[in-house]
């Protein structure tokens, strides 16, 4: 006697909103070219990836991005403009959270530290004494 395998529905994901939940490293990009820009259409975007797949391919992964709800278009004569669906302060902050847990470990000291030991771009004084503020800021908070 043969028993068939049962297949069980997926188990429903938390409902987080889509920006806060982990974007993969093509969405993170797409992300990281809409903010700057307001919107672009898929040939804009297509134009600003690293390694850039097709242009079917490009406009495939708009498609399943904005059924994750991470963008939104609209249409632009026959073309569509796509724009970032989260806020910009909750899209870098799921870019830094990626970026932190990715290269840094979730050491948020070893990430400031690459930020103050970098050579190329220094920080000026002004900006030195508006981080010094926020960690004091920080500290009286008890983050």
């Amino acid at each position: 006697m043969m028993l068939k395998k049962q297949h069980m529905p997926p188990r429903p994901k938390k409902s987080a909103p889509a920006w806060e939940q982990r974007l993969s490293r093509r969405e993170r990009q797409v992300i990281e070219i809409l903010l700057p820009l307001g919107g672009a259409t898929a040939a804009d975007i297509r134009e600003r990836l690293p390694s850039a797949p097709g242009y079917s391919a490009v406009r495939a992964l708009l498609s399943v991005m904005e059924k994750k709800g991470l963008l939104t278009h609209e249409e632009e004569g026959p073309r569509y403009l796509y724009r970032a669906a989260m806020p910009g302060d909750e899209a870098r902050q799921s870019i830094l959270r990626r970026l932190l847990d990715t290269l840094f470990r979730g050491s948020r000291e070893e990430l400031v530290a690459a930020l103050l030991n970098e050579d190329e771009r220094q920080l000026d004084p002004a900006e030195l004494d508006r981080l010094s503020r926020m960690i004091a800021e920080a500290k009286k908070k008890g983050r």
